[in-house]
């Protein structure tokens, strides 16, 4: 007798799973998973005190969301993007972006139907439409800025497809997606009647005067994009596990069904704790800015010091440095990531982690740098990589 399902049997273990247990290990400066070592705004969390000790957050939440959280992310969708938003019939909380995806995925996507993903892509995302039975297409991302084709990307279109997914700012590389780019993605997603699912949860981590475009608020794109995004990254509680997808009723049905049949409900005092987070004043998500770009530009520079060539987009975003080893370590991904972890003490992420088989061997010398962490921890990193340049 087996005791896993053929779903998930080829999936194998998360490399986050193994890179973390080498960072304890070795007890390694863990660059690796993009969370952030410091706690959220204190208002946040005073929210989710408050929210805990009201007598009124112990019970389920309405399994949609907590009214409050709805018309938060409502409000937030109009502040920032001018995107009108119905609270009560186009917003659906869930337990983070990833279960987001994964409800929208299964609520839309049938067996056969194909799914344009832009590779590397988050590494949850191809196991998602794996479950669904959909068919995976890939559209390579191109080091050392990550463009894309655009040949290349309407070719992937045809009469099989029913979404794509497209995530930015993204991980692992940082690109933000141009209007320019979102623009012709937008184009091809109405020629051929496809559904846009949009992950953004990195939409207020911005450099450089980069700005980010909502895909659903281009013409002709409201009635066919999920908007999935989430408190974790903006705010820096990532262990909330508090996400949302917003679109019209008619695609949110899939995902609603799916929701209230497995998770039912979200942590209801946390929903509150977010409502208030996503009311902080433009003051807060302006400065985010000048919070992680001085740490980008340290980890940047620490990294062409110990030898890497950097691999970045021409629009930076999120709080991810990809970065090229060759020049300072002969072997692949994976190797590089247990040896800097063994010999070195800091932590990162293979590239190849987020490459399907077929395409892991495009990505052998890049590895995925986080910065979203405090001063000391930067530096204390700075300072073990500095053994690869002797």
């Amino acid at each position: 007798m087996t005791g896993i399902a053929n779903r998930v049997r080829h999936f194998g273990p998360s490399v986050f799973v193994e890179i973390n247990a080498l960072a304890r290990q070795y007890n390694a400066v863990n660059l690796s998973q993009g969370a952030p070592d410091f706690d959220g705004p204190p208002e946040v969390i005073a929210a989710a005190v408050q929210a805990l000790q009201s007598g009124r957050t112990a019970q389920y939440a309405p399994s949609v969301g907590a009214p409050s959280l709805r018309a938060a992310v409502a409000e937030h969708a109009a502040r920032h993007y001018g995107q009108s938003v119905d609270p009560e019939r186009e917003v659906l909380i869930v337990a983070g972006a990833s279960l987001g995806m994964f409800f929208a995925i299964m609520g839309l996507v049938d067996p056969g139907d194909e799914v344009i993903v832009f590779e590397p892509f988050f590494d949850t995302y191809l196991p998602n439409i794996q479950m669904a039975g959909g068919v995976p297409r890939f559209v390579p991302l191109r080091p050392p800025t990550w463009t894309f084709d655009p040949d290349e990307l309407a070719a992937a279109f045809n009469r099989r497809t029913k979404a794509i997914i497209v995530n930015t700012p993204h991980n692992p590389t940082g690109k933000i997606f141009s209007r320019e780019e979102l623009a012709l993605i937008a184009d091809l997603c109405r020629q051929w009647d496809v559904v846009a699912l949009t992950d953004e949860v990195y939409e207020h981590l911005l450099y450089d005067g980069a700005e980010h475009v909502r895909l659903a608020t281009l013409p002709g794109m409201a009635e066919r994009t999920l908007t999935i995004s989430s408190a974790g990254k903006t705010f820096s509680v990532t262990g909330f596990k508090i996400g949302w997808c917003i679109g019209p009723a008619d695609l949110l049905e899939g995902p609603m069904q799916v929701h209230a049949f497995s998770m039912f409900a979200v942590q209801h005092p946390l929903q509150e704790a977010v409502a208030a987070a996503l009311r902080l004043p433009d003051s807060y998500f302006v400065g985010l800015q000048a919070f992680y770009q001085p740490r980008r530009d340290f980890l940047a520079a620490a990294l062409q010091r110990a030898g890497f060539s950097l691999a970045l987009p021409e629009l930076l975003g999120a709080y991810y440095i990809v970065a090229d080893f060759s020049p300072i370590f002969q072997g692949d991904d994976m190797a590089f990531a247990r040896y800097l972890a063994r010999e070195v003490g800091v932590t990162c992420i293979p590239v190849s982690a987020f490459l399907s088989k077929a395409h892991q061997d495009s990505s052998q010398s890049l590895v995925r740098f986080t910065f979203c962490k405090r001063d000391e921890t930067l530096h204390a990193a700075a300072e073990r990589l500095t053994k690869l340049d002797r």
